[in-house]
């Protein structure tokens, strides 16, 4: 019985600790991800028109064309699903002249594009004050720019902060500065031209959000970068093939210990059977007799194994995939557990059972 405590607590502590560290690296994964730049886009209205005959263009024009002002991103805020925005960077682009060369000039505020596109990584500074600007390393090359070098852009004399590692992006061929500068440059206060919107919507309906922010904005077009939201599903729904696949087979070797141990403790026991079946016990008896002490067992097992598991899961966590901290004590998972072993511990035990019932009293008194 021991012995098979003991089975049962492995079995359990390692489907719980693959449990709740599959469960921490959901969220971590889920978090980050989230947190990997935008997964809403918000660009203006406006409807194209193109003339164009034996494909050659001749004309093309667009009509309708919606404003987006600044202070209409505070809309966002009363969308139903507001609590899942964590992120909203407005950009203004226009064209700017950098040594008598025509390069793409973001205005952006820049603790939001910092909190949205966490992997930027700068050689220099950030830009803080509305005089200076990032620039993208290639602009940098072409201009043979380096950070504390001042610079006349677009008529402004303006310190280049910091330069941007090179990240395969667009962000490589941008100069990055303050909104308000850039609005002020353009002629164009208040006025913004893209929105990225960071979504925590790995459990959000995605595609209702899109549409409540249509609805706040209708002067914009909102779409969905699917590609971003569909690595968040697919990477969730691995992990959790994985833990699935992995606790299935864990609890089919636990039923399987079960079983055997249950079978030799039956064969060693056989003349107390046959005693007790002497004295007047009967079937259903002898085999709740067996299935009493399984669910002992299996209790005992449970809990010992809920708390090894989380044990091992907050021991391992950090090593696993940096989850130091993130592994909960989930009372579900406990209940789970212990419901999980009760199972495992009966399933596996109805078969000795069942054959310890059917031993015959008269062939198991002569062994005595």
């Amino acid at each position: 019985m021991a012995l098979l405590v003991f089975s049962l607590a492995v079995g359990v502590a390692m489907v719980v600790a693959l449990v709740a560290i599959t469960r921490a690296m959901r969220a971590s994964v889920s978090t980050r991800l989230d947190e990997y730049g935008a997964n809403i886009l918000i660009v203006p209205r406006a409807s194209d028109l193109s003339l164009s005959y034996g494909g050659i263009t001749v004309a093309s024009a667009a009509y309708d064309v919606g404003e987006i002002r600044l202070s209409d991103l505070d809309r966002l805020g009363t969308i139903k699903n507001a609590r899942n925005v964590s992120v909203v960077a407005p950009k203004l682009l226009t064209a700017a002249t950098l040594h008598d060369r025509t390069v793409l000039m973001a205005g952006v505020r820049f603790e939001d594009e910092i909190r949205l596109k966490g992997w930027w990584q700068v050689q220099g500074d950030w830009a803080a004050a509305s005089d200076e600007v990032l620039m993208g390393t290639r602009v940098a090359e072409e201009h043979g720019l380096h950070p504390g070098d001042r610079v006349t852009l677009a008529g402004q004399e303006l310190v280049v902060a910091g330069v941007l590692r090179e990240n395969g992006s667009q962000d490589d061929h941008i100069v990055f500065a303050d909104l308000g500068l850039v609005q002020s440059i353009a002629g164009q206060p208040d006025a913004v031209n893209l929105v990225e919107v960071a979504a925590l919507c790995t459990e959000c309906p995605i595609e209702e959000m899109v549409e409540q922010i249509g609805h706040a904005l209708p002067q914009a077009r909102v779409s969905a970068m699917r590609q971003a939201v569909t690595l968040r599903m697919e990477t969730v729904g691995q992990l959790s093939e994985f833990a699935l696949i992995v606790s299935a087979v864990v609890t089919a070797i636990g039923a399987m210990v079960v079983l055997m141990t249950m079978l030799g403790a039956v064969a060693e026991r056989r003349s107390e059977i046959g005693l007790f079946r002497a004295m007047g016990f009967r079937q259903r008896h002898i085999g709740q007799v067996i299935l009493s002490e399984a669910l002992v067992v299996s209790v005992t097992g449970g809990i010992l194994g809920w708390v090894a598991g989380m044990g091992l899961a907050v021991a391992l966590g950090p090593s696993v995939s940096d989850l130091a901290g993130q592994v909960v004590w989930d009372p579900w998972l406990a209940a789970g557990a212990l419901i999980g072993a009760v199972l495992v511990g009966l399933g596996g035990s109805l078969y000795p059972a069942a054959r310890a019932a059917r031993v015959d009293p008269s062939s198991a008194l002569r062994a005595l």
